[in-house]
């Protein structure tokens, strides 16, 4: 900031000192004296950055082309002209500079996730100590207002925390005992005892501060087209000026009116607008995207995004809630409450997801003492005694092999059928919840140009055709290992841009070679932030509808800054050429043109809901 405030008191001296010179306009000396030290003030940095990129082979940049400008304009005695332009360029680069600087400054408070200390619990005590010597496992006390500061398991207190720093959602979050807490987020209205799960380095607040920072470094393909056009630009507009005063005075012409043809030439066709815009438009759309909860690596991520055609989801954790549960119970002659009661007692001692569920749902005590023989059967269910009777719960074949006849189920899930004493009694419906959001999803990608969706899963035929069918997707595919996974994503990248969507942990090498990996609910994993492209810091799946619609803007701002930028290039230079232009409205255009840009770029932070 020191820079700044310096620059502009820099512009503002020399225009008085230019100013000054007016009233000495009859005292040819003092008033050129003047002149040069208000030049030599406002230029000399210039000149160091112009000589210092020469020394580097980077010959043509606008400092370049400033500097020769205003020479020539000295040379045919155009000196307060040169001046003009000299103060109106300085101010121009300072003005942008300041407008890309707040836009960053803007963005980076967006993603203000870091707390420079913690409260640590020592026995009674509380000392406050810097964030970075905390240690995994250690107890740090949250007031209300105050940011978490690492990653943790609450083991103390309840209450509601601010979450939008991290995924953009506006309600606030209830968090009490035993519920894990991500660095970032703000304790809102009670005081929080969390135990520490990560350290400094490891934390959720720092993988995304560290992936925000890197995202500079990869530029998008209109970066990397900006930088080699300017590249090849500039030296032929050099070249092109040189000619522009050389032929007209081959062919007998005035050397001073065609040599300030071609500085005119040069100072409009400096590349600025577009070297300062392009870049800034991909930053703030990732700046957009962050604060709506979405991370994206880098400006090439950012563009792909509006690419994808194909889009292909992993089903448990990313369309489904990841969790079994009850979602359905037929009783035959009786009560639903005693068809639950023994499956739990059942299902007591075994270990497997379904049974939880089951547990779960009873919530009630389980009287062990009740339960005897218990045994599993490979691949069936379970046989048990409960008060002495016999039950069997497990899928249709095991209560077939005991000549029981039960009704074919068409519901989504895994159906348990218990029978008691060789009597069905009805059957439970276990499965993993679709999320609400899911129901929309197809509609609302296809909106966005996405037109195939399709859904790869290890899990059975049956359900994961009945989740595709409800959900309208284009495709599906069952019963799939990691690496049928990645045959399958292989393929499908040959037809089209291809983008692939899953919990970003067992689903990591998939997404490695899709040409876009989204990682849903991942942002706490190491797998997650390594394995893609871009991670949803919550698993809610209109996310990706928004990221599109966030890349489709930039890509679109970015196409206006370039197109803009040119045409009103090649009027000036038009103009420049027939005569019609002087200098100082070649820079007071092009620093227009670059301040326009830049807001221009700045409208997806400053828009905050508009995206169409």
């Amino acid at each position: 900031m020191k820079k700044f405030n310096f620059d502009f008191f820099k512009i503002i001296i020399s225009a008085v000192i230019f100013a000054i010179s007016f009233i000495f306009k009859d005292n040819n000396i003092l008033h050129l004296t003047l002149l040069a030290i208000s030049y030599i003030l406002v230029s000399y940095e210039m000149y160091i950055h112009a000589l210092k990129n020469i020394l580097k082979g980077e010959i043509f940049d606008e400092n370049f082309l400033m500097i020769i400008a205003t020479i020539g304009a000295f040379y045919i005695g155009e000196y307060e002209e040169a001046l003009m332009v000299m103060l109106l360029f300085n101010l121009g680069e300072y003005l942008s500079d300041k407008a890309v600087d707040n836009s960053r400054e803007s963005i980076t408070k967006l993603m203000d996730l870091r707390s420079d200390t913690i409260n640590l619990k020592i026995d009674d005590d509380i000392k406050n100590i810097n964030i970075k010597d905390a240690k995994l496992n250690d107890v740090f006390i949250v007031k209300p207002g105050e940011k978490i500061g690492l990653d943790g398991i609450v083991i103390e207190g309840s209450g509601n925390i601010d979450t939008s720093s991290l995924t953009g959602e506006s309600i606030p979050k209830y968090v009490k005992k035993d519920m894990n807490v991500l660095s970032g987020t703000t304790a809102l209205d009670s005081v929080l005892t969390i135990k520490a799960t990560s350290t400094y380095e490891t934390s959720t607040a720092t993988k995304i501060i560290e992936l925000i920072e890197n995202s500079e470094d990869k530029k998008a393909s209109s970066e990397k087209f900006i930088t080699r056009f300017c590249k090849i630009y500039t030296p032929i507009v050099v070249i092109c000026a040189i000619l522009l005063t050389l032929v007209p005075l081959m062919l007998g012409y005035s050397l001073n009116d065609w040599l300030y043809k071609s500085l005119v030439f040069l100072v409009t066709s400096c590349p600025c607008a577009l070297i300062i815009s392009v870049p800034l438009s991909f930053f703030s759309g990732i700046g957009r995207a962050s604060k709506d909860g979405i991370l994206i690596k880098g400006g090439t991520e950012l563009e792909n995004l509006s690419k994808i055609k194909t889009l292909v989801f992993d089903k448990t954790g990313t369309i489904t809630k990841g969790n079994f549960a009850v979602q359905k119970m037929n009783s035959v002659d009786i009560a639903k409450e005693e068809l639950l009661e023994l499956a739990a007692y059942g299902e007591y001692y075994s270990n497997h997801p379904i049974a939880k569920a089951i547990i779960k749902k009873y919530d009630k005590d389980i009287e062990k003492e009740r339960i005897s023989d218990f045994k599993e059967i490979s691949g069936k269910g379970i046989s048990v005694k409960i008060d002495k009777n016999d039950i069997l719960l497990g899928n249709s074949l095991l209560l077939t092999d005991n000549n029981i006849n039960v009704p074919k189920v068409n519901e989504i899930g895994t159906a348990i059928y218990i029978a008691r004493n060789q009597k069905y009694l009805g059957y439970i419906v276990i499965a993993d919840e679709i999320k609400e959001e899911a129901f929309n999803l197809v509609k609302s990608l296809k909106k966005e140009g996405v037109n195939k969706v399709i859904m790869l899963s290890g899990d059975n035929k049956e359900i994961v055709e009945k989740v595709s069918e409800k959900l309208e997707f284009n495709d599906c595919y069952y019963e799939m290992l990691p690496i049928d996974k990645v045959n399958k994503v292989t393929d499908l990248k040959k037809e089209n841009f291809t983008a692939f969507v899953g919990d970003g942990i067992n689903d990591a090498p998939v997404m490695k070679i899709a040409d876009l990996g989204i990682s849903m609910g991942g942002v706490g994993s190491d797998a997650a932030i390594e394995a893609s492209s871009i991670v949803l810091m919550t698993d809610n799946l209109d996310k990706i509808s928004k990221a599109i619609r966030i890349s489709k803007k930039t890509n679109n701002i970015v196409r206006f800054n370039i197109a803009f930028a040119l045409i009103i290039k090649f009027i000036f230079l038009l103009l420049g050429t027939l005569g019609y232009s002087k200098i100082w409205y070649a820079v007071i255009a092009d620093v227009g043109v670059t301040l326009l840009l830049v807001l221009n770029s700045l409208r997806l932070i400053i828009n905050k809901n508009k995206l169409g």
